[in-house]
């Protein structure tokens, strides 16, 4: 038996082909429509019970740069199948073609996700992402009924959605490109595999088949022969489609060959002509979710997320209530959110709830009289601020 025959199979002395997993399916779910999106980003924060306390969880950062080896990989592999000519789908075009947009996200994630940030974001407590981010459930769900098509409308709206039930926190909303970005670069690691696994399985159907028909300067061979040790496994699909597409409308000498192959796929429940189908199917699903990745990485770097920030943030809501944080440069409000955050962590209050009450001192101040410039902060004792004791709050004044 030729050995290389089969190996696009991972057919090798005995052992099968490899089992498909369903941590290797893209991420891919049923498209919604805006308002459908929603309500289902609605529906996933009901169902989210995150855990607030800072743990360690499922580190995602070994993933991403485990992607990163493995879409490197894929890409050397995509150019040395060209190199040796070998047929490429479309899919698999856009990812040789735009590898330098997904580099870029690679480096993009590693330079701006320093480990003790990613501890501190409520992690999701059960479910096939417990242990990671809440923030990155909420990018998986984005992704997976998007098609990984990306747009900062729908994306603001699926946000605001989502605090319609939960609030995120601000460390949480600043943290949603990033996740994004990893959610993308998870779901085209996915898509290279089973490219890769699809043209090597074609490639393994394209040496049977030359095999059967006696091409390469060598005479046809026996079909029980050739065919026998695939006999105890499931055909891949790509692999029957190919020998399906080779060996019809040859001569009379390869009728057992396709009887043989008619065979096997009834033992496995389909036809060719069904498999052909799915085969055409799958293909212009991988090439519009490739597409669609590399354009989404690619518009993500052009965007303004200071104002996405802004636009979705609760505490921005509340604190634009007070004239001066609207009236404050940027770093001034970027300020007053990162003493949000620090009394929250130190109290029993939410961000929200601190917010609110930074505002309504703020509110009492002026009415005092003691309004004071928008660059400045003013921070009131802990006695005179019994809803959050033991600390100071420094406030929009």
């Amino acid at each position: 038996m030729r050995a290389a025959a089969y190996d696009g199979l991972r057919i090798t002395s005995g052992a099968g082909p490899a089992p498909t997993s369903s941590a290797q399916e893209p991420i891919r779910a049923e498209q919604f429509g805006p308002e459908r999106l929603e309500r289902h980003a609605e529906s996933l924060a009901d169902a989210d019970r995150p855990v607030h306390k800072p743990f360690r969880g499922r580190d995602l950062l070994p993933r991403v740069r485990d992607n990163g080896r493995a879409l490197l990989d894929a890409y050397h592999s995509s150019v040395e199948a060209v190199g040796a000519k070998s047929e490429i789908t479309l899919a698999e075009e856009w990812f040789l073609d735009n590898f330098h947009i997904v580099d870029e996200q690679l480096r993009e994630i590693r330079d701006h996700l320093p480990k003790g940030y990613y501890r501190r974001l409520p992690k999701i407590a059960a479910g096939h992402l417990a242990g990671t981010p809440r923030v990155y459930g909420l990018a998986w769900a984005y992704v997976a009924h998007t098609d990984s098509h990306f747009e900062i409308e729908t994306l603001e709206r699926f946000v605001r959605a989502y605090q319609r039930v939960a609030t995120l926190e601000i460390g949480e909303l600043w943290a949603v490109p990033i996740h994004l970005r990893m959610t993308l670069v998870e779901n085209l690691r996915r898509l290279s595999n089973q490219i890769a696994d699809s043209r090597e399985a074609r490639g393994a159907a394209n040496s049977i088949a030359d095999r059967l028909l006696g091409l390469s300067g060598r005479p046809a061979e026996n079909a029980d022969d050739v065919l026998h040790p695939l006999n105890d496994w499931p055909l891949p699909r790509a692999f029957a489609v190919q020998l399906v597409q080779r060996l019809r409308d040859q001569d009379a000498s390869i009728a057992p060959a396709l009887e043989w192959l008619s065979h096997r796929l009834g033992t496995q429940g389909t036809t060719s002509t069904e498999l052909v189908a799915q085969e055409h199917q799958a293909q212009g699903a991988a090439t519009a979710t490739v597409r669609n990745i590399i354009n989404s990485m690619r518009w993500m770097s052009s965007v303004d997320w200071l104002e996405f920030f802004e636009n979705v943030s609760q505490v921005d809501e509340v604190l634009r209530s007070a004239p001066a944080f609207s009236e404050a440069d940027f770093a001034t409000r970027d300020e007053y959110r990162n003493q949000i955050e620090m009394l929250s962590r130190r109290s029993n209050s939410s961000e929200i709830e601190v917010a609110r009450e930074a505002v309504r001192l703020a509110r009492d101040a002026a009415e005092e009289g003691t309004k004071s410039s928008p660059a400045t902060m003013k921070c009131d004792a802990a006695e005179t601020n019994p809803k959050l004791p033991g600390w100071r709050v420094c406030l929009v004044v």
